[in-house]
């Protein structure tokens, strides 16, 4: 029974990942069509992202008057009605209104399942539940080059990935009771390998955002996000202006950037038995800049898809290891508080940096993609490496006051 409702629960998130692409994949198209600027895309995702800070900031009270499973299934059936709208939108004002509902239902998704795994389920299954958004995030282009390349129309793709979503809305409804079965014969927690560090952090003492290293935490999400969403975003649009891809093949190499998270991700739940989750968060920040200065370099175009799929392998550890090293990170007095800041601090990510790209390009060229990419990946490497330092100091310091007391 708890092995079904994780299934149930990975499809949920491929619902959850199969719009987040559809947007920047389409909107070449999707532009020409309403006669809307280019920068509309980064309002609309703007919209969108608004809808899941919101959601995400209030989803502790509704999760808990409602339940995961219900708050669930009411969200995927919003987020499924939403993407019938864009494919009836008669105008891009219609599109901001239904871009509000897709984002209300993606936040409360994603805040109760991660929190429903972490809590039900052991550790690696946060990087396997993760990898299945990737799942749904490198089919969405994939079903939507299908439609553009094959009949020269976008709104079919919405459709179909709206069908897709009512499908999985009723197999969620159908299986709403197994949700408390496992709440009440499952006991296992993703926290079975949490390291205390509530003893350096007193009772009374400091408020989450005033601990030491929250802050830096916090700027890493930020950039994180902020880099997935605005290479999702405009990472077609550059191909086809700067590169001179075809739309369908640009929408094609958006998709290997998705696969390449979602590979990631899946090999990460294996790797995390053997690697610490800073060495991952390293490495895949480290690999990550490698592919965006690949876009960057004026390289025969195949190294462009080289660049998206590297950028892609490197993210995949990076939100997965972070999210599990916050209760190690901070203690566990303060991870469920400072794990809302971190994931409101995501979506605010989401929300503005894409959209500022698309302003900047708007006034100059979509050509400052890749330079805008190795800056927002840089900063957060260095945001990360800070920590690091920091919280290095900590366990040294802890590691002499222990030496001192037993002396």
């Amino acid at each position: 029974m708890t092995t079904f409702l994780l299934v149930i629960i990975y499809l949920a998130f491929i619902s959850l990942g199969l719009p987040d692409s559809l947007l920047g994949v389409a909107w070449p198209v999707m532009k020409s069509d309403y006669g809307a600027p280019l920068e509309t895309a980064g309002f609309l995702f703007m919209t969108i992202a608004g809808g899941t800070i919101i959601s995400s900031l209030a989803s502790g009270k509704i999760l808990k008057r409602f339940g995961t499973g219900q708050v669930t299934f009411v969200s995927v059936l919003m987020t499924a009605g939403a993407l019938l709208g864009f494919n009836f939108a008669p105008s891009v004002l219609w599109l901001f209104l239904f871009a509000i509902p897709l984002g209300l239902g993606a936040g409360a998704i994603d805040a109760g399942l991660n929190d429903y795994v972490a809590t039900h389920y052991k550790a690696h299954h946060m990087s396997w539940l993760h990898c299945f958004w990737g799942v749904g995030a490198t089919f969405g282009p994939i079903i939507m080059a299908q439609f553009i390349s094959g009949q020269n129309t976008w709104r079919n793709g919405y459709f179909t990935i709206a069908a897709i979503q009512f499908t999985l809305a009723i197999i969620l409804f159908f299986t709403l009771p197994l949700w408390n079965r496992v709440v009440k014969n499952n006991n296992t927690t993703s926290n079975e390998e949490i390291v205390d560090s509530d003893e350096i952090i007193r009772d009374g003492e400091v408020k989450p955002l005033q601990i030491k290293g929250v802050k830096l935490a916090l700027a890493s999400f930020l950039f994180y996000c902020g880099v997935e969403a605005t290479v999702g975003l405009w990472g077609s649009s550059y191909l086809v202006n700067v590169r001179e891809i075809p739309v369908a093949v640009a929408a094609q190499w958006v998709s290997f950037y998705y696969a390449g998270i979602t590979i990631g991700r899946f090999l990460t739940g294996f790797v995390t038995f053997k690697y610490s989750n800073r060495s991952l968060i390293r490495t895949g920040q480290l690999l990550a800049l490698t592919g965006a200065i690949f876009l960057f370099l004026p390289l025969p175009s195949v190294f462009s898809l080289v660049g998206f799929i590297m950028i892609g392998l490197g993210l995949a550890p990076i939100f997965p290891c972070m999210l599990h090293e916050t209760p190690t990170r901070f203690g566990k007095k303060h991870s469920q508080t400072i794990m809302g800041y971190q994931m409101a601090v995501a979506y605010t990510g989401s929300t503005f940096l894409p959209p500022l790209l698309g302003f900047m390009a708007s006034y100059t060229t979509i050509g400052i993609f890749p330079i805008c990419i190795i800056l927002i990946i840089a900063a957060m490497l260095l945001s990360s490496e800070k920590l690091n330092v920091l919280l290095t100091k900590r366990a040294l310091l802890k590691r002499e006051n222990a030496n001192t007391t037993v002396i």
